[in-house]
């Protein structure tokens, strides 16, 4: 009778230190998606700026500068689900390419200090979406094969634990940050 319990005692342990691993890996994977929409915000909120720079200059592309706003407005309603909103992400960096495109041909434009500064904030909010994305990712692959390894598998099943969605890009393109050519 005593085998028994002591078999029952580690099968509970291994069931506690199990869920409490799933749960913990759950709220990393959690943590990183904010990190994430954080930076995706910000770069939300730079596009703005870098829009009404680019309307100051006479004879800049209306049409660009409407499929710039429309695709981050898009992006910002595009909700939770990391798939919705890669494509959102997607569609606004291929709008912020273009426009950083057209800019080219306007060598005032490309000179104006504040265009300047904003491109380089651009490019550094670019660059940590790439480093959290990386992150989130990593934490959605460890949770993922925490959840399907035996025997948190049958925890996993038992307590609701579902596997994440990973936040990729794509178009191979927008793996790099926009940056203006001087």
């Amino acid at each position: 009778m005593t085998f028994v319990w002591i078999a029952l005692a580690a099968v509970a342990i291994l069931a506690i230190v199990g869920y409490n691993s799933l749960a913990k890996m759950r709220n990393v994977v959690a943590n990183a998606w904010s990190d994430i929409d954080v930076y995706l915000k910000r770069r939300a909120d730079l596009i703005p700026n870098l829009v009404d720079t680019t309307k100051a200059y006479s004879g800049f592309e209306r049409d660009t500068l409407e499929s710039v706003t429309r695709a981050r407005n898009d992006a910002l309603s595009a909700g939770a689900s990391p798939h919705a909103r890669a494509e959102a992400e997607n569609a606004l960096a291929t709008r912020v390419h273009q426009l950083i495109a057209v800019a080219e041909s306007y060598p005032e434009l490309k000179a104006s200090a504040q265009y300047l500064r904003l491109q380089e904030e651009l490019g550094e909010t670019e660059d940590k979406i790439s480093y959290a994305r990386q992150y989130y990712n990593a934490a959605v692959r460890d949770f993922n094969t925490s959840i399907d390894r035996f025997p948190q598998s049958i925890l996993a099943a038992t307590f609701g634990f579902k596997r994440a969605e990973f936040f990729a890009l794509d178009e191979p393109d927008q793996r790099e940050a926009p940056r203006a050519e001087l």
